[in-house]
């Protein structure tokens, strides 16, 4: 990996095009390194995931909305969009794709400096591919570039800690995926990146408070833009520079200001793109740092069957990092998260209220865990508003190092029970995580989308699939439209202006 020192310039200062943050992300997508076996395997891996938790929202509203815009631009060649039959201009494929995948928030994370879903890449990278004829030797180099390049920046520049969503690092690495898949030239790629991020920059509120529809829009409106930045590049449109580093760029005016300064390692020319092998995936369809509660909630249900009994528990005070307890923890200060009324999507986003509902079930369902006569059952509220978060500076560092032995997402949970006693129990990592008590392989992949498929789709489909996806590294150009799911029977999209 070469390191480069990145901070803002004023315009008066001499700062070289090559020394661009955004011309390094283009000079590695641009560099024909061969993509590892086990990086391919990987990339399968989730490619398997992304249409799981695709099958299980297909009929979810955000997605009838999207796939219904995506309806209105039908596409030569095109691309396909999950649930239909039929091509669709790309962009709007890849929207309504972006869609699907992340609406249930049950894909694959990386967590450092910024947190972010590398899997988003998917959708754009994959609909561009099918649109423009690419093999799946090509798709491959394409969707590695984009999980390198947006886990790259995660790990060295924050977002969150200034209210920016983390979707910002993923403008660029999609349009540095589609760039890499399709053979583009550095300056091709570095306008585009520019673009990219120039136009997928905003606050996270949309992650705050009430959470709205949009949470699962935000990534698949940056992959959208992704490609249209690609498109107008390619046509020869130029873009914001330096769009990290100028005087009024995002570093200095959105991050950490003028002063600011920032180490980014990205790998040499000839170096293996192997950052989708740092990410993981979630065996429960919650926020990721909440993976590792469920595994603890479950846990302690099995080893203290006395917590279940009504009255037990007195406080919950779950210690954990910074980050878990302001994103989902009672340090994000919104009362939503404690609310029975609350929104699915706020409900993702309350430690609180995932822990009550694993400690009393012992199991974690997208559906059932989140219905509403669920949240409103009266002794789940008692529960649910006993428990509470506090940082931990230890686990903060944890969840910061980066040492992967040494790397947590987890806490300790102290139970103070209404006879006196306490319960004390703690995890770092969710067991399906790479250095879990159960690391997902390829079969949990493929449990996975069974499970979320069954009742959405037939089981011939769910067998082409997956036929095909695990060939993806050979796929021909024609072959490459199969990687996608079609169901019978699902709702029609409400009009809108197309």
């Amino acid at each position: 990996m070469r390191t480069h020192h990145v901070r803002p310039h004023r315009s008066d200062e001499d700062f070289p095009r090559e020394q661009h943050l955004a011309q390094a992300v283009a000079r590695l997508a641009a560099d024909p390194v061969p993509v590892d076996d086990d990086v391919a395997e990987m990339v399968v891996n989730r490619v398997i995931d992304n249409a799981a938790v695709a099958a299980a929202s297909l009929s979810r509203a955000p997605v009838v909305s999207a796939r219904g815009q995506a309806e209105a631009h039908p596409g030569s060649p095109g691309a396909t969009v999950f649930g239909i039959e039929g091509r669709f201009s790309p962009e709007w494929a890849a929207w309504a794709n972006g869609t699907a995948v992340r609406e249930l928030d049950f894909h694959d994370t990386f967590l450092a400096a910024e947190y972010s879903h590398p899997g988003d890449n998917i959708p754009p990278i994959l609909a561009v591919a099918q649109h423009a004829g690419a093999d799946g030797a090509a798709l491959l180099r394409g969707v590695v570039t984009g999980y390198e390049v947006q886990i790259d920046l995660a790990r060295a520049i924050s977002l969150h800690r200034h209210k920016i969503d983390h979707v910002a690092h993923l403008g660029p690495s999609a349009a540095a995926g589609i760039g890499a898949m399709l053979g583009l030239d550095v300056e091709t790629i570095y306008q585009a990146v520019g673009q990219a991020l120039h136009t997928t920059t905003a606050t996270r509120q949309s992650r705050k408070g009430q959470i709205s529809t949009w949470k699962a829009s935000a990534p698949a409106f940056a992959g959208k833009a992704a490609i249209e930045a690609v498109d107008r590049a390619m046509r020869g449109q130029t873009s914001p520079a330096p769009i990290w580093e100028g005087e009024d760029g995002v570093i200095a005016q959105l991050l950490d200001g003028p002063e600011a300064a920032y180490e980014v390692g990205l790998p040499e020319a000839g170096e293996p793109k192997r950052a989708v092998l740092a990410s993981y995936t979630k065996e429960h369809s919650a926020e990721y740092q909440a993976q590792a509660w469920i595994d603890l909630a479950r846990r302690l249900r099995a080893e203290h069957p006395r917590l279940l009994e009504p009255g037990a528990v007195e406080r919950i005070v779950l210690h954990t990092s910074h980050h878990t307890h302001v994103v989902i923890g009672s340090g994000a200060g919104d009362p939503q998260k404690y609310d029975p009324t609350a929104s699915r999507e706020t409900l993702d986003h309350s430690v609180p209220y995932i822990f009550a509902v694993a400690l009393q079930d012992g199991v974690w369902d997208h559906v059932a865990s989140y219905a509403p006569e669920r949240a409103a059952r009266p002794d789940t509220v008692a529960l649910w508003q006993s428990i509470s978060s506090t940082e931990d500076p230890d686990w903060t560092r944890r969840y910061h190092s980066l040492d992967p032995a040494e790397q947590a997402f987890g806490g300790r949970a102290e139970l103070s029970l209404t006879d006196g006693s306490t319960v004390v129990a703690e995890i770092a990592v969710a067991d399906a995580h790479p250095l879990g008590a159960r690391p997902f392989a390829r079969a949990d992949y493929v449990r996975k989308f069974r499970m979320l498929a069954a009742g959405v789709l037939d089981a011939e489909e769910v067998e082409r699939f997956l036929g095909v996806a695990e060939r993806l590294p050979q796929l021909r150009p024609d072959e490459l439209a199969g990687l996608t799911i079609t169901a019978r029977g699902l709702p029609a999209a409400p009009k809108g202006l197309f």
